[in-house]
């Protein structure tokens, strides 16, 4: 018979059992009701503003557009016949298997958004006929500037897109897209390998949910929309120039000089533009050095507002103050670290000498994957910027988890509690709250809005993440 002191060993156990059981669904509740809050009030903010239905923002945005094949990078790679690479190399181009494995292996682990050129037609058609045998395939719209199109057209805009596109290119796009630019029988193709967090490839595991893109464009490099665009510019008067896509020259075989000249062109549309007017340019994952020289030169200074996100906030500025670019950086930065990066950017643009035609930069806004944050100067023509950077955090869900309802149950927010404004010792830290997420304060000549976003845990898809993300905060600014 067992002694009374035994039978208390699993009375005991079965208790602390219920016990921690009780406090797990305790936790729970409490999480969904503090991300309720959250949205709730990322809501309100986001509604205090409307558009004027008399008059809807007009928006002309450019360039290319293909259509995206999404695929998981990791099934797709097994199905090629690609095994992982353990010596992960920086290339700016695919030539070869080994190299997209080492390329792959590079940004896989910490999660890195990229896009590279493959220069190999053979590889490329192979990884495109690869993966149309993946039961996961689907095919979307892509192209920054269509998919930019696209979300501001569904926030009540009215767009002059230009691009070369294809009958199943404009078959998906709103009805309120004006295109310019010729159509095309075939588009180009861009291959979207997404992955997950916590994806495995061989001995490679990723930090968070991404996507590294390979395409083989033809169209697109020579931005080809560009003169059709600049003709129905002045007739369509839009409110805000928005210049996407340029990450296609990247790595591109041009001939001498070709780069330059479009380059020009494109250059001197934007100098013609009315100063009252906006112009944003959205950088994206650029890694041949002459080409981001090339747009410092040809392009940033004729543009008041600049969209990026982690990665190509610190490409920028090494470039600028070192001459270098940096191809990673910390895929889940401090609000800090951001902060005073985005100060420092901005310091330094402004204190170019402005030139006819140029600008002087008055917006920045960079997306993270745990928040969204603006930067805009006062007095300039940008307004609502609480309301932006709450409608620009609400955007990042939508948009991962494929949903215009934002489901709690499926979120998480990443950002600590409390934020320093900047990394000096000493600074001020401001304190989350979520009655009222969106903080903003005042700076010098500046204002800064900083949103946490509601990380999306069933991923649907990333690819197109920065470009709906940053014409959504665009719409309320002008």
């Amino acid at each position: 018979m067992a002694t009374p002191k035994l039978l208390c060993i699993p009375v005991l156990s079965l208790l602390a059992l219920l016990v921690a059981y009780w406090y797990r669904q305790v936790d729970e509740k409490s999480l969904h009701s503090r991300l309720d809050t959250v949205l709730s009030s990322l809501l309100r903010a986001e509604q205090k503003v409307g558009l004027d239905s008399h008059r809807p923002p007009r928006i002309a945005i450019g360039f290319g557009g293909c259509l995206d094949i999404i695929v998981d990078g990791v099934s797709l790679l097994h199905e090629a016949g690609i095994k992982p690479s353990y010596n992960p190399v920086h290339h700016n181009f695919i030539e070869t298997e080994t190299q997209l494995a080492e390329s792959f292996a590079y940004f896989f682990p910490p999660g890195a958004a990229s896009e590279r050129y493959v220069s190999n037609e053979t590889l490329f058609r192979k990884l495109v006929d690869t993966s149309k045998s993946l039961s996961e395939m689907r095919w979307a719209l892509g192209g920054n500037a269509p998919v930019m199109a696209n979300r501001l057209a569904a926030e009540g805009c009215d767009v002059l897109l230009g691009g070369r596109l294809s009958t199943e290119e404009v078959s998906v796009l709103s009805d309120r897209i004006t295109i310019a630019g010729e159509p095309i029988e075939d588009a180009d193709v861009h291959l979207i390998m997404e992955y997950p967090t916590g994806a495995k490839w061989g001995e490679h595991m990723s930090r968070r949910a991404n996507r590294y893109i390979v395409h083989s464009d033809s169209h697109n490099p020579m931005i080809d929309s560009l003169e059709d665009f600049k003709s129905q510019l002045e007739s369509f008067n839009p409110d805000l120039l928005v210049v996407g896509g340029l990450q296609m020259m990247d790595s591109f075989p041009f001939k001498p000089g070709q780069r330059e000249a479009r380059l020009k062109v494109l250059q001197e549309l934007l100098s013609s533009m009315d100063p009252n007017k906006g112009a944003h340019f959205e950088m994206a994952s650029f890694v041949e050095q002459s080409l981001l020289k090339d747009l410092l030169e040809y392009i940033i200074p004729y543009s008041d507002s600049l969209g990026m996100n982690e990665q190509e906030l610190p490409n920028l500025l090494s470039l600028i103050k070192g001459g270098n670019i940096t191809v990673l950086s910390d895929p889940y930065p401090r609000v800090a670290s951001i902060l005073d990066q985005m100060r420092e950017l901005y310091r330094l643009l402004r204190s170019w000498d402005i030139k006819e035609g140029q600008r002087r930069l008055t917006r920045l806004h960079v997306h993270t994957l745990a928040f969204q944050v603006m930067m805009v100067t006062k007095g300039s023509m940008w307004k609502n910027t609480m309301s932006a950077t709450a409608k620009a955090s609400l955007t990042a869900n939508r948009h991962v988890c494929g949903s215009s309802q934002i489901d709690t149950r499926k979120a998480k927010l990443i950002m600590d509690d409390s934020f320093s404004v900047s990394r000096e010792v000493g600074s001020h830290r401001i304190s989350f709250s979520e009655s009222r997420p969106v903080s903003c304060w005042e700076e010098d000549n500046y204002e800064i809005c900083l949103a946490p976003v509601l990380v999306c845990t069933e991923v649907f898809q990333t690819a197109g993440g920065g470009d709906n993300i940053s014409a959504a905060g665009l719409v309320l600014q002008i």
